[in-house]
């Protein structure tokens, strides 16, 4: 199919993911409820926000992986390039529209979010990536690196040998769908996690304070890591073409 039909593919597959995984986070995460005056949580917690990341990657990898591969996250597009699975000249054009769609997609969730008297972006920080006093568990800036690199890698390792060609086929968004869940579950507390530069970036522009000044870290770490889980698999268990 036409690049610019991947790339709109691209797009809205990646709108999706931060409206329905940021989504979850700055709705649902912490919803309270009263009851004879006593205030409980009902929200669906760090749990749950994880089960929808991995919800919007499954829902999209069976909607549009026959169209564009359905990497909806920059550091996918890199990893994929390490390995050989995808062609550099197109991944500048994959990039952009993956994080073109996370801003319209933290776009539209800040529309829904500011309905609610007393929301605000800036101080509760609108799901965005951070570290130190920003990090969920106040991680220092070391321990946040290491995570995202170690987190994506395994990431995308799980990705490789999902849609490696001898693997079961038709099983690929499930198991990449459950393995995004699982790293949630590991990494919320640490960073609110990334594993995706286009996922932190659309939340940081709304966000539009400390979220901008440590961008940087949830662009290199992810990349970082897709890279060097790229260039392990094709190392070490991808297999020669046979003549």
């Amino acid at each position: 199919m036409h690049l610019s039909k991947r790339c709109i593919a691209e797009a809205i597959g990646t709108f999706w993911l931060v409206f329905g995984g940021c989504g979850s986070a700055v709705l649902a995460a912490a919803v309270a409820s009263k009851v004879d005056g006593s205030t409980f949580n009902i929200g669906i917690g760090y749990v749950g926000v994880s089960f929808a990341f991995g919800l919007t990657v499954l829902t999209m990898a069976y909607a549009i992986g026959h169209i564009s591969g359905c990497h909806l996250n920059p550091a996918v597009t890199a990893g994929l390039v390490a390995s050989g699975r995808f062609k550099v000249a197109e991944a500048a054009s994959y990039m952009t529209s993956q994080v073109v769609g996370a801003v319209i997609g933290a776009g539209a969730l800040y529309l829904i979010a500011s309905g609610q008297d007393g929301f605000s972006a800036s101080a509760g920080g609108f799901a965005s990536n951070g570290f130190g006093d920003h990090s969920p568990g106040k991680y220092s800036l070391v321990s946040c690196l290491v995570a995202e690199i170690v987190l994506t890698f395994m990431f995308l390792f799980i990705i490789h040998g999902a849609t490696d060609k001898r693997a079961p086929a038709g099983f690929a968004p499930i198991a990449i769908g459950l393995g995004l869940t699982l790293i949630h579950l590991i990494g919320i507390p640490v960073t609110n996690l990334s594993v995706n530069p286009a996922r932190s970036t659309g939340p940081a522009i709304f966000q539009g304070g400390w979220a901008l000044g440590q961008l940087w870290l949830f662009w290199l770490a992810p990349i970082v890591g897709a890279v060097l889980a790229g260039i392990t698999y094709k190392a070490v268990f991808e297999t020669p073409e046979k003549a």
